[in-house]
């Protein structure tokens, strides 16, 4: 497989303000995947005290945000980077984004797990939420796994899987409509879990959002906006 291989230079301090960017990254990446993983668990087991846990970390993914995106401007003032050094900073700074809505997305969720356990048991839909939020948190673990090894096949494989998550959040939305409509007494609780499945695609989308920034940084392509069979053919280099 080809690899990517992080650039050393003979600054020894640049050296380490570029791994300080990298580690800082994938820092922030596990806390985000542990908030998604408890906005999750509150939300099926009712534990409201998990939820306002997933809360109070949001002040630490803003602060995180923020000092790699301080990171990456002094490297780009100071160094001048070019060529794989350049495609890291700009691939940071994208996935730090994503991250921190991803972050948003499980604020929103531990939200409405509060909602939901002062309401009673909702109806329908915990079914569904399981199923989406476990998959969705599987491949953003993978999409943070394939940035550490700056695996671009992988990130492909993962890119993929935001289909099939797009179709199991659409299936749920039919069926929880369908709830819906032949017992209108349900209608409160069941949208709130339709908001949270809707959080919870939105992390799949985010997730996509990552491998297309590994992508980017270890084939030096522009994969964004194109399906997942011709993002294969530029890692691939298939004409």
């Amino acid at each position: 497989m080809d690899r990517f291989h992080f650039g050393k230079h003979s600054s020894s301090q640049y050296n380490e303000e570029m791994e300080s960017i990298r580690t800082h990254l994938m820092e922030m990446g596990g806390l985000v995947e542990k908030q998604v993983g408890d906005a999750l668990q509150a939300l099926l087991a009712g534990d409201s005290e998990l939820a306002e846990q997933v809360l109070t970390v949001e002040d630490r993914v803003d602060n995180l945000e923020k000092k790699i995106d301080e990171e990456c401007a002094r490297v780009l003032a100071l160094r001048a980077p070019a060529a794989s050094d350049l495609r890291m900073l700009i691939a940071v700074s994208k996935c730090v984004s994503d991250l921190e809505r991803i972050g948003d997305e499980s604020a929103k969720i531990a939200a409405m797990a509060i909602q939901l356990a002062q309401e009673g048991e909702s109806p329908s839909g915990y079914v569904e939420a399981r199923h989406i939020g476990n998959h969705v948190r599987r491949m953003l673990h993978s999409a943070l796994d394939a940035f550490a090894r700056f695996d671009a096949d992988k990130a492909v494989e993962v890119a993929g899987e935001d289909a099939q998550i797009d179709m199991e959040y659409r299936s749920a939305m039919r069926s929880l409509v369908t709830f819906m409509m032949e017992d209108p007494r349900s209608i409160s609780r069941v949208l709130n879990v339709i908001w949270t499945l809707r959080s919870l695609e939105r992390v799949g989308d985010h997730s996509r959002n990552i491998c297309e920034q590994i992508i980017y940084l270890v084939k030096g392509k522009d994969v964004r906006h194109i399906s997942v069979d011709q993002m294969e053919k530029e890692v691939k280099g298939k004409p």
